[in-house]
Order: structure tokens, then sequence, then C-alpha cells
């Protein structure tokens, strides 16, 4: 009896059945019940959850690389807002302390999106990582952000600069995708 294994179907090849005994059955090769068609091709049935439990595993990975990548950049924009706002604000203003740190967090979001995409994610997938990044991110802006602060969203937005807040609103784009346009230079 020889089996040769695919990495989707099993097929057995089995002695030929006496043609003049109809009550022999034929046994599938690990010994136990027959398999289902006569052929003694053994396929698994849908909805086994092969698919399902591959899938859920690309998902858990996505989640991981999205969140790897959100700590990375916020952990480094968690070292320079006090910086910004302890060292660079009192000399420069506010309106220049974010411009002057847009370009170092740039850097970061490039090196950042670089890493992950090398490592943790297929290129199909790296917008998705940008988007649970970004997402995370807005999440932890609107919650951490403005409850240390002690505003409301609508207070938020009124206080941000108008030049200032059109390049966070562009870094938070950029944020998004750079993970996609990244991988394409790799």
């Amino acid at each position: 009896m020889e089996t040769t294994r695919f990495p989707w179907i099993r097929v057995s090849i089995l002695p030929k059945a006496d043609a003049g005994n109809a009550d022999e059955e034929a046994v599938a090769a690990d010994g136990g019940p027959p398999p289902p068609c006569p052929a003694g091709v053994d396929v698994p049935r849908r909805g086994t959850g092969t698919r399902r439990a591959r899938d859920a595993v690309n998902v858990v990975d996505l989640l991981r690389a999205g969140a790897l990548y959100f700590a990375l950049v916020f952990g480094a924009g968690f070292v320079l807002g006090p910086i910004r706002i302890l060292w660079l604000v009192p000399h420069v203003g506010e309106r220049t302390a974010e411009l002057l740190e847009a370009p170092i967090m740039l850097g970061v979001i490039i090196l950042s999106a670089r890493w992950v995409s090398r490592r943790f994610v297929t290129p199909s997938r790296l917008l998705a990582v940008g988007c649970v990044a970004l997402a995370l991110g807005l999440l932890c802006e609107s919650t951490v952000v403005l409850w240390l602060r002690g505003l409301t969203i609508r207070e938020y937005i009124a206080s941000r600069d108008p030049v200032a807040g059109a390049v966070f609103i562009v870094m938070l784009g950029l944020f998004a995708v750079m993970p996609l346009l990244v991988a394409g230079r790799t």
C-alpha cells in the first residue's frame, strides 16, 4: 500500500478489491474507516477550520506588526514630546518646536516602517499594518494625551496651530501608508 501526501490532499493507492467479492470494503491507509470516495482519495471536508485557522493567525500577525509599529513610533514621540515642550517651546515657540520635531518623527516613521515591513508582514498586508498602527495612535492620542492635558476633543482641535496642525495631519497620513511606501524600495 503506497501513500502519497500533498499539502492539501492525501491519496492512498490501495490494492484493488476483488470484483467478485462485493462485501469487501476498502480500508484507509491508517487503518481507520474507509475513505469517503471509492478511489481512496481523502479530501478535507469544507469547514474543518484549516483555512479559518490560517486566516486567524494572519490577523494576529497583522495586529502584532501594527502594534509594534505603533509602539516604536509612539515611544519615540513619547520621548521627544517632553523635550519639545520643556526645552524647545520656551525658546522658539510652539509652532516652530512642532515643526522642528516633525522631520525627526518622519525619520522614526520611515525606520520603524522599514524594520516592521522587512521582518513581520507580507507586502499585501502592509497598508493594513499602517492602518492598525494609525488606529492605535489616534486612540492613544484621543484618550491618554487629552486626559493628561485635561482637554476635550473640541478644545484640543481648537488649540492646534493651523500650520503645525496641518503638518500633524500629513504626518498621520504618512504614518499609515509608510509601511507600503518603504516596502517598494527594499
